[in-house]
């Protein structure tokens, strides 16, 4: 399903406020009751979706606000998970582990959220999902997995049909796009991770297999891929390094968009996308996520015509690096977000104007 050239969307999360957070702590809902909670947060989401639609952006989601973390959503999807928190300098920070063999009890959980954001926009509506290989790696514990899958290989591969059953409800439920997040498979472009491996490519294969698995067949929906070295909000990253050690694997997915960071210093130049297949899309990484810095139209326009200079201009849409939440503790003032976007989707403007 193409999308129009230069269109402004965002990546997933948006900050929360300490009201979301508060609402989003263990035992909330019950505290307040079934129907108290999901008033307050039907509330909260119209309000972020209508914040995204005044700052003139294309393509939205609902910021992640139903959801403790972007990940932890399969542990609300399925049983089979130990959740844990924990009191940080960064606020509580939770933990999921999988401890016994995972078996949906909610099924079609992210649909619900699509669905209500469809009902309250008419613009592109995105979907999130994380990917196998990414909850394989943050929540497989080899002392307390091991008894339910012997291997992270064996979780991972139970996810993929889990996740394909959420994938075509959340087509069913009406969503644009679903974006599949996997900044474990982006972290291969690190020489440093890649040391970690025997054979770093193999393992990031393991990865593109996942994937593939999930959306394999599934039509009527724009599938993505989203590409980050982590996002540790105003700490900056974790990986370092530009995509080359990735191309060979990001040319066999199978998605129709690359959603890749470019603002940041340490992603490489734009070159490595003159390597992707012509046939796809790339949502462009043109908006700093991470710093103070309020990006200006015109230095988004800048980043943007860099990468024109390497693949045809209606290939393109445009989008923070990554989230502005990456954690539901991360401090990124949600005005601060709202200007970003707003020079993102006069960016977009700028550049229609100028390309058609």
């Amino acid at each position: 399903m193409p999308s129009p050239p230069f269109i402004a969307s965002v990546v997933g999360s948006m900050p929360r406020s300490q009201f979301v957070r508060d609402l989003k702590e263990i035992g909330t809902e019950e505290e307040i009751g079934t129907k108290e909670f999901g008033k307050c947060m039907d509330a909260a989401c119209s309000y972020i979706i209508a914040l995204q639609e005044s700052s003139g952006v294309d393509e939205i989601t609902d910021g992640e606000w139903r959801r403790r973390s972007y990940i932890g959503v399969i542990a609300d999807i399925c049983d089979g998970f130990e959740l844990t928190k924990e009191e940080t300098s960064f606020g509580v920070q939770h933990w999921t582990t999988v401890v016994d063999k995972i078996k949906p009890r909610s099924p079609g959980l992210i649909a619900e959220e699509i669905a209500f954001i469809r009902k309250r926009t008419s613009r592109r509506v995105k979907a999130t999902l994380p990917s196998p290989y990414l909850l394989g790696q943050r929540m497989w514990d080899e002392g307390k997995s091991a008894g339910a899958y012997p291997t992270r290989n064996a979780f991972m591969e139970d996810l993929v049909p889990v996740l394909r059953d959420e994938l075509i409800a959340i087509r069913d439920a009406g969503a644009d796009v679903a974006q599949i997040d996997d900044p474990h498979l982006c972290l291969f472009v690190d020489p440093n991770v890649r040391a970690g491996f025997e054979d770093p490519d193999k393992e990031a294969d393991v990865s593109v297999e996942l994937i593939n698995g999930v959306i394999e067949g599934i039509e009527g929906i724009q599938t993505a891929i989203h590409l980050c070295r982590r996002n540790k909000a105003r700490e900056g990253w974790v990986g370092e390094g530009g995509y080359d050690p990735i191309i060979p694997q990001l040319q066999r997915l199978n998605v129709d968009q690359y959603v890749m960071e470019f603002t940041i210093p340490v992603a490489g130049d734009f070159s490595c996308l003159r390597a992707l297949p012509e046939d796809r899309l790339i949502g462009l990484g043109c908006v700093d996520c991470r710093g103070e810095h309020i990006d200006t139209a015109e230095e988004i326009v800048a980043r943007v015509e860099q990468a024109i200079e390497h693949i045809a201009p209606d290939r393109i849409s445009l989008n923070p690096d990554c989230g502005f939440a990456p954690g539901s503790a991360a401090e990124i003032p949600i005005d601060e977000a709202y200007a970003k976007l707003c020079n993102e989707a006069e960016a977009a403007r700028i550049l229609r104007d100028r390309y058609g």
